[in-house]
């Protein structure tokens, strides 16, 4: 089993930026693929990104591609997500996922690929 905490949600004005973490426990954290999925009110749950397990690759939905950066500190456990030039649309309780393998081509965008979920940090970006 293993458990994800996330940290580092918060209110911040458009343009600004945050840094979210997420802590995980419970398995060899560096056999882990990690993600960051966000969901807005009254929206499904979107992928924002994906970094392997020696952090070597990663992914990212098209759309916030050089805006946010997906990062891995295998020796603390956690993963990051620094997301800069925020935007009222990135609004959303953001989720880290854990997987026990990594997901090829666009399997990495599919909730469903993922084992273990951590409980969501709301981000709220203001205009």
């Amino acid at each position: 089993q293993v458990q994800l905490v996330e940290s580092g949600g918060g209110l911040v004005q458009a343009g600004g930026s945050l840094r979210l973490s997420c802590a995980a426990s419970g398995r060899t954290f560096s056999s882990l693929t990690m993600a960051w999925f966000r969901q807005a009110p009254g929206k499904e749950r979107e992928s924002v990104a994906v970094i392997s397990g020696s952090g070597g690759t990663t992914n990212y939905a098209d759309s916030l591609k050089g805006r946010f950066a997906i990062s891995r500190d295998n020796a603390k456990n956690t993963v990051y997500l620094q997301m800069n030039i925020l935007k009222p649309e990135d609004t959303a309780v953001y989720y880290c996922a854990a997987a026990r393998s990594w997901k090829y081509g666009s399997r990495w965008s599919l909730h469903g690929e993922y084992d273990y979920w951590g409980q969501g940090t709301q981000v709220t970006v203001s205009s």
